[in-house]
């Protein structure tokens, strides 16, 4: 589905439902899948809506196999929510980032309810601070929880606050989609991120923190991907669902 039928199935969604979650994979979360991510393959099999946050694997998926999918990124979807869906006085819970964080989310959406939490580094090998950050979400309800401690570790936080079963909303697995919304990282030109190359974008801004990300986990999609399609029999036994959901 495009962003304006996420958008519809978002808005529509009763606010008192039990807790449910949205993914935004990417290029290294299929890879991360196929390696036997147990977080990741979880966090797209049990979310309401999985999503697809590059436009490297739906031209991969267009070129290779004939697939057509729409791509709704992450940073895409948070802004349009901030800006279009999420009232200026309904709560937000947002785990992961600052106070500085908060006050430009406060400065540029008119946030009034919002509320932040920011667990300590590496937070989810630890049952103990993995339920303080679920149970600060119970404790801040709100229809709309931007879990943005990295991926796959805010799906983690987001199956053991549904395994916990006491809030009810929506949370939204986007990384750094805030800093993207509130300009602490600038985003790719609009012709950039069309043709692709957001990711190439992304590493001239934060070349220190992420090339190691990008030689580990995104390039192995294009092996990947030829891969499976220089091997039929390969295709056969992983279903679509398998391989790019």
């Amino acid at each position: 589905m495009d962003q304006a039928e996420t958008l519809a199935i978002v808005r529509a969604r009763d606010p008192a439902a039990a807790f449910t979650f949205v993914v935004t994979p990417n290029a290294a979360n299929v890879v991360r899948v196929q390696k036997g991510s147990r977080y990741d393959r979880l966090g797209n099999d049990r979310a309401l809506l999985t999503l697809c946050d590059s436009r490297v694997l739906a031209a991969l998926g267009r070129l290779l196999f004939g697939w057509h999918f729409p791509v709704v990124t992450g940073s895409d979807l948070t802004l349009a929510l901030l800006s279009s869906v999420i009232s200026p006085d309904e709560p937000v819970t947002v785990i992961g980032g600052d106070e500085k964080l908060a006050a430009q989310l406060q400065a540029k959406f008119g946030l009034t309810r919002l509320s932040l939490f920011d667990p300590p580094y590496g937070f989810y090998n630890h049952d103990d601070q993995l339920d303080e950050a679920a149970a600060f979400v119970e404790v801040h309800p709100a229809r709309f929880i931007f879990l943005c401690c990295g991926a796959p570790q805010s799906e983690q936080l987001a199956l053991r606050i549904q395994d916990r079963g006491r809030t009810a909303g929506i949370g939204f697995c986007v990384g750094n989609s805030l800093r993207f919304a509130t300009g602490q990282v600038p985003r790719a030109p609009t012709l950039m991120r069309r043709a692709g190359l957001e990711w190439l974008h992304r590493l001239a801004v934060e070349p220190r923190r992420l090339w190691r990300r990008f030689v580990s986990q995104q390039l192995p999609i294009l092996v990947l991907a030829l891969r499976f399609r220089l091997q039929p029999s390969l295709a056969r036994d992983h279903s679509r669902r398998d391989l790019w959901r």
